[in-house]
């Protein structure tokens, strides 16, 4: 189970990322384009895409070139961000201001739903892969980066030394995303992890390039007032003990997942067991 996540400090901060965040997002590229190969799973023609959560657009553009007959909605909370997208005019872009948690989309309404590195700023997966599964079409197809819970885990280890308050986001590990996945009912769920490793000169610099992307400490439960030198001190001391051939790591975990809508009716797991849902069509006649 992950911690709150503060939403409005989430929007706030990728929003003033926005101009500068292409340019710092080294790490998400590569896992975006890791991600965007995963499409080849797919082998239908889609009519709506949606690219959840897609920053600058970067994404938006590739997979308005991949699929050309369709329709690619750029979907991202943070307002700044959708005004970075390029929307093109040949075939723009819908750009769309929205949380994840309450799309404004009809049901079975997209084909394909692609999310590169967003889902880790929701506290609520099972809440999530509902609304995923209520706008997917049956058959549909998911794709989603989001990362886990040995990010930044020196950094987290460094403050620990400090002080017991919360200074890194904790994220949902594999277990709990494929079980939040198959609690929605998606089908053929393939999910997988990975470890990236960035480097820096010091803990600082880790630290700016971290605000560079929006990517601050979103945790409810944070302190909100400003940290002491001394504290702070004794955390990029404490961060020192990770040095290696004159550099600082950062690790990232990252789980990669894709799956497939259900058939109407296919059951989700409710607390009470398995709960299915029909169209009201699929039950005329069986009366008895």
């Amino acid at each position: 189970m992950t911690p709150p996540i503060d939403t409005r400090h989430v929007r706030h901060a990728f929003g003033r990322a926005a101009p500068d965040y292409l340019r710092h997002a080294a790490l998400q590229r590569e896992v975006e384009d890791r991600l965007l190969e995963r499409l080849d799973y797919y082998t239908a023609t889609p009519r709506r895409v949606l690219d959840l959560g897609c920053g600058p657009g970067r994404a938006a553009a590739l997979l308005r070139r991949r699929y050309a007959g369709a329709e690619v909605i750029a979907l991202d909370l943070a307002v700044p961000m959708l005004r970075q997208v390029r929307t093109g005019w040949r075939r723009p872009l819908l750009r769309v201001c929205a949380d994840a948690r309450a799309l404004p989309l009809p049901e079975a309404s997209v084909d394909v739903l692609f999310s590169n590195l967003c889902i880790q700023w929701l506290d609520d997966l099972p809440a999530l892969f509902a609304e995923f599964r209520r706008v997917l079409r049956p058959g549909g197809y998911v794709a989603f980066s989001t990362f886990g819970p040995d990010t930044l885990r020196e950094l987290r280890a460094a403050w620990a030394a400090v002080d017991r308050t919360p200074h890194v986001v904790g994220f949902a590990d594999i277990a709990g995303v494929g079980d939040a996945l198959l609690a929605a009912g998606f089908r053929d769920p393939v999910l997988d992890t990975e470890h990236f490793t960035v480097h820096h000169a010091d803990a600082i610099e880790l630290m700016r390039e971290l605000k560079a992307i929006g990517a601050t400490n979103a945790d409810a439960a944070r302190a909100r007032g400003l940290t002491g030198r001394s504290r702070f001190r004794r955390m990029l001391d404490a961060y020192e003990r990770f040095r290696r051939d004159g550099l600082l790591p950062a690790t990232y975990e990252v789980i990669a997942a894709h799956a497939f809508g259900p058939e109407p009716g296919q059951p989700r797991r409710g607390r009470g067991g398995e709960i299915a849902s029909f169209p009201l069509e699929r039950l005329r006649g069986s009366r008895r």
